[in-house]
């Protein structure tokens, strides 16, 4: 069975703090860790009220202190808010202090809106680097070369993995080029996700970092006892994605009864569309969607989000994950 991994946005509930979900993000490591996930990852974003994880290197070295064996990585950087020299000397630090355990995901959209971009002292322009300034990164984390004027210190031939993430056939096609790991962002921007993972595939050229493409995707899984639990505490996903979408980004919210909500029908059309892998109910129903799943588009590993408001909840999903991972591989 293929490895399943975990994405967690640092989620800042309605009541909570951005120091509580710290401390439920360490939790949750250690959580994964026992279960058996291959790795977890954070994601940078800025300018959010319900996403603690800004700062995404210090949060991975919060998660690396606390755990052992699972890797821990960024899901991902943004890389055009940031020069790859800095990024190389941030990863090279973490890689030293828990070697063999950091993975570097690597984004090409900013993870804020434009005004943010430009309080981070980056220019609108800066994406348009980002080809360039993933090989100027593979090249500070790799041994530094003979006239080598510039050197990550640390981080010269740490050789931290890097991978690349995306939404698009843009990443997907880089990450070929390239010979990188591909990760697929299919928990919330699912339509082009077939068509990435062929050009992927396809287009791989063995490099020093892969032989042979290795594709990630992710989806949101909300396990929990029934159906109705899970419907439930789905809404908290589609409450936050419809303030995100329109504009009004907010802290994370509470659940609320699916049988008395109405939504709206264009808000019905955004969460068929942008959230149709999401994976909520019992664990029958759960591991019947993602058989379904795996079957048809072939991931090499499977990186799950639990966007869950309850804490206790979401480590219980995570719990059901493994154990449909355990029964999907008995079968």
């Amino acid at each position: 069975m293929i490895p399943f991994s975990v994405l967690d946005l640092s989620l800042i509930t309605s009541t909570g703090s951005p120091a509580e979900a710290f401390a439920n993000s360490r939790d949750l490591a250690r959580h994964a860790e026992t279960l058996g996930f291959e790795r977890y990852w954070v994601a940078e974003h800025h300018a959010m009220p319900g996403i603690a994880s800004a700062a995404t290197a210090l949060l991975i070295q919060h998660i690396a202190s606390a755990t052992q064996t699972i890797r821990v990585g960024s899901g991902g950087i943004m890389l055009p808010n940031h020069s790859p020299l800095a990024i190389a000397e941030q990863f090279g630090t973490l890689e030293t202090l828990f070697p063999g355990r950091i993975d570097l995901g690597l984004g090409r959209a900013p993870g804020s809106d434009q005004e943010t971009v430009r309080a981070l002292r980056r220019d609108a322009g800066s994406a348009d680097r980002f080809p360039q300034d993933v090989v100027d990164l593979l090249a500070y984390l790799g041994p530094p070369q003979p006239g080598q004027r510039v050197v990550a210190v640390p981080g010269a031939d740490t050789n931290v993995p890097v991978w690349l993430l995306g939404s698009s056939l843009f990443s997907a096609q880089l990450a070929a080029y390239l010979g990188l790991p591909f990760a697929f962002a299919a928990h919330f921007a699912p339509e082009q996700m077939e068509a990435a993972l062929t050009l992927y595939r396809r287009e791989f050229e063995p490099s020093r970092y892969r032989q042979t493409p290795h594709a990630m995707v992710c989806v949101n899984v909300i396990a929990a006892d029934t159906d109705a639990r899970a419907a439930r505490l789905e809404t908290s996903l589609r409450q936050y994605f419809v303030a995100l979408r329109t504009g009004r980004p907010i802290a994370y919210p509470p659940p609320i009864d699916p049988e008395t909500h109405a939504w709206s029908e264009s808000e019905k059309a955004l969460f068929a569309h942008a959230l149709r892998f999401t994976f909520a109910g019992s664990p029958a129903t759960v591991q019947a969607g993602l058989c379904g799943f795996i079957s048809r588009y072939q991931p090499d590993e499977l990186m799950i989000a639990a966007p869950i408001f309850d804490h206790g909840a979401r480590r219980d999903s995570l719990s059901h994950a493994m154990a449909i991972r355990a029964a999907l591989a008995r079968a």
